[in-house]
């Protein structure tokens, strides 16, 4: 890498960011790639690849599809999102086992036979597992997880995927990505009190909002990166995803070296050491946007309802909710998450809880507890943060995702009642917690929600506010204070990994063709090099469509490597423009309005080929390929939208299906969703060239409009093949 960030520095003629010498340092041809921010597609060799089980499904049943006998870079699996929150750690992971037990199965073999680390369920969350062990400064990896940015705070690029992509990098093809502009964010000052890690990134959020991130990368940099730990910066990355960045990354510095000695990398650490030079910005870099946050100013905040980048204060949400008509009362308080599950983040819960006990006090809300990784749960289970965090009211769940991703068995509301529950999760889309699209979502630090959850309340501000204690004596929360890493080493708890066997050749893996989880791929289609005509419109959406709207998770999550059965959720989260309602669509033939996923196959039953027409930032949120699976599946040939998030739009890609959008976005507003669309010009697809797109109006007029695309030459080769992995196999038989 070291001589390929010379040698790209030498041809630029300019200092480089740190993300371009992680990012050009692991390009496939460095000496004729074309590099230009924001314009060109880069060709990438990336280090490691990372699945978590609700996205491997799909990613490994499609790497068996190509053929190939091993993956061609280390990969691993990890069992944390089919982990439902219900009882309690113990209980509920003995339950997942129980239930999951055929696609848990299907991995561990799947792994073994071709090469993929397992982490077993237990083990916990991804990115908590990848910090702790896979990344390190300079890395490049992917994952199939849109938080993969996690392990920015170890000073790598880490990128969020769909499975094809990782089928890619794991085939041994070179990955592409559209050069990343880069954000710089200077950070001056320090923290302290009440403000946390969490409260940059809300910020941030509030300044960029959910799309202000999209097509680059969030480099954090200045003197305030010193005051931050290293898990810290994790956190803030993580929650780069909820902006729409590429990823985000924080220059190497001794927060990162202290937590590689705690965590058995000292060797790496020193090597980092010799090559810091290579492992920050240059001086004099250039950014493509700076923002400019000064630490010591900056005040603890909570974002939400329903989007993560509705930013307030802590001091001021309260009186904003009164005047909005928000529940006031809190009726659960939950921390954990892949995003706030560090030690650090349980010590400085525990220290609030520790004081409301000091005085008799435990939550008037519900509270849970999630730890991130097997070894953060016995490490605060041995230093007592887990008992004090017991004792003031709440429940230890399983080393998981659990409620952030839907994985919630609620019982004490009824669905469609309004209620407030406060997080230290990363995304409060609606009803993506729970379910109930009236619950009122707010994200914060874990101390913050800790005291929320004491306190019971929105309009309760722990830097001003009393709490009356049990012998009626008022008194005030002091700021807490924890340490960032356990002074004794860390506790590994159980052996949850799989290493794949040297020798796999008599290893099985077997799918049941009556699996109701799981099932074989079959190819789709390839194009049939006509024009697109008369295409239906499926539903025309209005407003916010989250890849939550286009294929939920919750409940859903059991059939993510069934692509029949979770089709059956296609759509049914978005709102239709028609008649302001949640699955609900006409069907052009029948006249009658009807579930999408079943309008979807009376469609396909039909021989009707149809499209979805959306609005801005469509897709954003999670990394799922099935939102993109789904509609191809089910007959779909192209979406037409204001924008994209990134992920969605190469998933779309991937697949076969045609992202659109509208060269003039107020051509959203001329089709209707009784029209049919025409789209013209697939004979002469080239990058850079608009398409064509004819409104078919029912009495009988036309109008043409202009859609444009970002498709390259690859990418075009897949529309053509009918998906990637069918390109691939094409270029296996060359």
């Amino acid at each position: 890498m070291q001589v390929l960030r010379a040698a790209l520095s030498l041809r630029l003629n300019r200092p480089l960011t740190l993300s371009e010498k992680i990012v050009y340092g692991h390009l496939d041809d460095p000496a004729n790639q074309e590099v230009e921010r924001g314009e060109t597609y880069l060709r990438l060799r990336p280090d490691r690849v990372a699945m978590q089980d609700a996205t491997a499904q799909m990613a490994m049943l499609q790497f068996i599809s190509s053929g190939l006998p091993k993956v061609a870079v280390p990969s691993t699996i990890h069992c944390d999102h089919l982990i439902e929150a219900q009882l309690g750690g113990e209980k509920d992971l003995r339950r997942a086992k129980d239930i999951n037990q055929e696609v848990y199965n299907f991995l561990a073999t799947a792994g073994a036979k071709y090469g993929v680390g397992f982490w077993r369920p237990g083990s916990g969350i991804i990115h908590q597992i990848i910090l702790e062990n896979y990344a390190y400064p300079g890395v490049l990896l992917i994952g199939t997880d849109s938080h993969t940015p996690n392990g920015g705070g170890l000073g790598g690029i880490c990128i969020g995927v769909g499975g094809a992509d990782a089928v890619d990098v794991m085939a041994g093809i070179p990955w592409e990505l559209k050069c990343p502009k880069v954000i710089g964010v200077k950070l001056t000052g320090s923290l302290s009190g009440w403000t946390s890690p969490k409260d940059v990134i809300l910020k941030v959020a509030g300044i960029l909002t959910v799309k202000g991130g999209t097509g680059a990368i969030v480099e954090y940099h200045g003197p305030g990166v010193d005051s931050i730990s290293c898990t810290g910066m994790a956190t803030i990355c993580n929650m780069g995803a909820e902006i729409g960045a590429t990823t985000s990354v924080f220059p190497y510095n001794h927060r990162m070296k202290k937590y590689l000695d705690k965590t058995g990398r000292a060797d790496i650490a020193h090597l980092a050491d010799e090559f810091k030079d290579h492992l920050v910005p240059d001086p004099g870099c250039h950014y493509d946007q700076l923002i400019e946050i000064n630490l010591s100013e900056l005040k603890p905040h909570i974002n939400g309802p329903f989007t993560p980048d509705l930013a307030h204060p802590v001091a001021e949400v309260g009186t904003v909710a009164e005047k909005e008509g928000w529940p006031l009362d809190i009726r659960v308080g939950l921390i954990g998450s892949c995003t706030n599950s560090s030690y650090e983040d349980m010590g400085r819960s525990a220290a609030v809880a520790k004081q409301a006990l000091a005085h008799g006090l435990k939550c008037k809300s519900q509270f849970t507890i999630t730890p991130g990784s097997e070894q953060i749960r016995a490490t605060i289970e041995r230093d007592g943060y887990a008992q004090i965090l017991r004792d003031v009211g709440g429940i230890v769940l399983a080393n998981a995702c659990g409620p952030c991703i839907g994985q919630w068995d609620r019982k004490d509301i009824k669905k469609g009642e309004k209620n407030t529950i406060v997080t230290s999760y990363n995304r409060n889309f609606t009803g993506r917690n729970d379910a109930n699209p009236e619950t009122h979502a707010f994200v914060t630090s874990p101390e913050i929600v800790t005291a929320l959850a004491i306190a019971g309340t929105l309009k309760f501000n722990p830097e001003t506010d009393f709490l009356t204690g049990k012998d009626g004596k008022k008194f005030k929360l002091e700021a807490p204070d924890a340490d960032e890493l356990p002074r004794a080493e860390f506790d590994p708890g159980q052996d949850t990994y799989q290493h794949p066997p040297k020798d796999s050749s008599g290893q099985r893996v077997d799918v049941s063709p009556t699996s109701q989880r799981l099932q074989l791929l079959e190819p789709f289609d390839k194009w049939d090099g006509k024009d697109l005509e008369d295409l239906q419109i499926l539903i025309k959406v209005k407003g916010k469509c989250t890849t939550d709207h286009i294929s939920a998770a919750g409940p859903w999550l059991k059939f993510r490597g069934h692509l029949d059965n979770i089709s059956n959720n296609l759509l049914i989260g978005a709102i239709n423009i028609e008649n302001g309602k949640a699955n609900s669509v006409r069907n052009a033939v029948t006249q009658e309005f009807g579930p999408v996923p079943d309008t979807a196959r009376y469609y396909k039953k039909h021989g009707i080929r149809w499209v979805v027409v959306g609005d801005e930032n469509y897709g954003e949120g999670s990394s799922r390929e099935h939102a993109a699976l789904e509609p191809r599946h089910l007959g779909g040939r192209a979406i037409i939208t204001k924008s994209f998030a990134r992920i969605h739009e190469t998933n779309l890609k991937k697949q076969g299906l045609l992202p659109l959008t509208f060269a003039d976005p107020a051509d959203y507003n001329k089709i209707h969703p009784v029209d049919k669309l025409t789209i013209q010009g697939l004979k002469d697809f080239a990058p850079g060239k608009p398409l064509k797109c004819v409104i078919k109006h029912p009495n009988g007029t036309q109008e043409t409009i202009l859609l444009n695309h970002t498709f390259n030459e690859t990418q075009i080769e897949w529309f053509r093949a009918g998906s990637a992995l069918n390109r691939m196999k094409e270029l296996q038989h060359q």
